[in-house]
């Protein structure tokens, strides 16, 4: 499985919770690029997803991206 940031941008308005099948059928209908499904196609079938930290790991949250301002 391959995910970038802007692969997982695809699944940002997917109706969470959902199932593999519910997230593939999602990428269809929107049009999403062909690797979000490749990669959807990978995950476990019978687990119900939460939100795309579950499908994804590593994808970084916006405390990731927080920098101290007071430090600049």
């Amino acid at each position: 499985m391959y995910w970038t940031l802007e692969l997982a941008g695809y699944l940002e308005e997917a109706p969470w919770p959902a199932t593999k099948e519910d997230l593939i059928d999602y990428v269809i209908r929107s049009g999403a690029p062909i690797l979000v499904l490749e990669n959807l196609q990978e995950l476990d079938d019978e687990e119900m997803y939460e939100n795309m930290e579950e499908v994804w790991p590593d994808f970084p949250s916006k405390e990731d991206f927080m920098f101290n301002e007071e430090e600049y």
